[in-house]
């Protein structure tokens, strides 16, 4: 039964968010010490206003993995548009040389998501199952141990 709910949960979930990643991990140290590397993050992207000191959740082009940062600074263009400018809160610099060639500013196109939640270190399981793919098998290996000896009835 609740297999049959998650697919619906998951649609309002995105729905409600409007974030194609409503659900991230931290991957790195780059935001400590707001956040650790392995919190969850829940993300929002339902109200078009973002400012400074938001922490975002951004993509680039051309990269497969979204980072986590914080607004530094807005830039409001004449045709209302605005343009985001982001920093890890433990990293020295601005993200100018994390975006992508040329580009200098984030549009609110990049954004995933603003971060409303977290669940501290819930992630470290990911992270660990990326970091040693081993883990993997040896996890996917003991389910079916479990499956073949366990007894129904």
């Amino acid at each position: 039964r609740i297999t049959k709910q998650l697919p619906a949960s998951l649609i309002l979930i995105f729905f409600y968010t409007q974030s194609e990643s409503p659900v991230v991990v931290v991957l790195s140290g780059s935001m400590e010490p707001a956040f650790q590397r392995g919190d969850i993050l829940f993300l929002d992207n339902s109200k078009e206003q973002v400012g400074v000191g938001d922490v975002v959740v951004f993509k680039i082009k051309d990269r497969d993995i979204p980072i986590v940062h914080r607004i530094l600074k807005l830039h409001q263009e004449d045709d209302g548009s605005v343009e985001l400018l982001t920093k890890g809160d433990n990293n020295r610099v601005d993200d100018r040389g994390l975006y992508a060639p040329g580009q200098l500013w984030l549009n609110r196109e990049d954004i995933l998501g603003k971060a409303v939640g977290t669940l501290r270190y819930v992630g470290m399981v990911t992270i660990a199952l990326n970091d040693y793919p081993v883990l993997k098998y040896v996890l996917v290996g003991l389910m079916g141990l479990f499956v073949l000896t366990s007894k129904e009835g």
